[in-house]
């Protein structure tokens, strides 16, 4: 278990300070790609138009099935092979466990989008906020642009950032393996449209589950961030706002780090908005905060997302002084 909270803590401090290279990842395929293709080829082959939703339901649950099976197998094939290495196995251990997390590569689009606003107006925030977000980015006035970049910030917080790191320690590479690919089908077949309501069904509500407990400990970390950020009514806020909202969010998951990081700006998150052209209607988290949401906004919770991630960090590092001291 140390050595887990070991690589770990340095996996996290890696990423956050390197993240992913476009040089490296431009002449070989990141393995979140590597993943996604084996999900579009079960797609393909096992999601035909004219097979009935029982049959969907099944080829899906089996698919993800199998391709859980899959990554956790070869997450503890690696870890074998890396074992007799020494420390050059836990080095290289540490930078796969980083290629998995998410915080610089956060940072930087969620930036982009604050960056985008200052610099190209509406026009230039509405293409950066595209990239890491599915509305549609010519419904969105500047504040709403604000507002899903924040929300893709405390979102992906939980899924890209806690979430990995829970499973890794948990369950070292295989569940980090299986955690991402699960993940990646969601993403990729978890929607609520004709074409995946039943081959992605069985992915969604999985992910739903391993999400869970990382979303609810994101809260904690998003507090942490806005104690050191703001100050304590911040920090009260971003959990009082969570326990009190989070249940307003359509997912089960979002809207515990959404909810929180909302309390801590105080401002509204959520609400209406636009997907694929569909209005998607559900109440503002945080609605007594401010409307009105700027790129002073973003920047501010990119400080408290900063923070939180550091706290994350601090919070491995106690975990494994406690693990080696007992």
């Amino acid at each position: 278990m140390a050595e887990t909270l070991l690589v770990l803590f340095f996996a996290l401090v890696l990423d956050r300070l390197v993240g992913d290279p476009d040089r490296i990842w431009r002449r070989v395929p990141h393995p979140v790609v590597l993943f996604g293709r084996a999900i579009g080829l079960m797609d393909t082959l096992f999601n035909g138009k004219r097979l009935t939703a029982q049959t969907k339901r099944f080829n899906g649950a089996a698919g993800i099935a199998v391709l859980l099976a899959t990554s956790l197998f070869l997450g503890f094939l690696l870890h074998r092979l890396l074992v007799p290495l020494g420390v050059l196995g836990v080095v290289v251990e540490i930078v796969v466990v980083a290629i998995f997390l998410a915080q610089k590569s956060l940072h930087d689009h969620v930036r982009a989008v604050s960056s985008g606003l200052k610099n190209g107006g509406l026009d230039g925030g509405r293409h950066a906020v595209s990239m890491i977000v599915g509305r549609d980015p010519a419904t969105l006035d500047e504040p709403a642009v604000c507002r899903a970049g924040i929300e893709s910030l405390a979102e992906n917080f939980s899924d890209g950032v806690v979430a990995p790191a829970l499973w890794y320690a948990l369950l070292g590479l295989p569940g980090l393996f299986a955690y991402k690919m699960l993940n990646t089908a969601d993403s990729m077949i978890g929607h609520k449209n004709a074409k995946y309501l039943d081959f992605g069904w069985a992915s969604a509500r999985l992910d739903d589950l391993a999400n869970w407990p990382a979303a609810r400990l994101s809260i904690f970390s998003i507090a942490a961030g806005a104690f050191v950020a703001k100050g304590r009514r911040a920090a009260r806020a971003a959990v009082g706002t969570a326990l009190r909202d989070a249940g307003l969010h359509r997912s089960p998951n979002s809207g515990w780090p959404e909810a929180a990081m909302a309390g801590a700006l105080g401002i509204g998150l959520a609400g209406p908005r636009i997907y694929g052209g569909t209005r998607v209607d559900e109440p503002m988290m945080n609605a007594s905060g401010r409307t009105v949401a700027t790129a002073a906004d973003i920047d501010l919770s990119l400080r408290i997302f900063s923070f939180a991630c550091a706290a994350l960090a601090g919070s491995v590092a106690l975990a494994l002084f406690l693990a080696l001291l007992f």
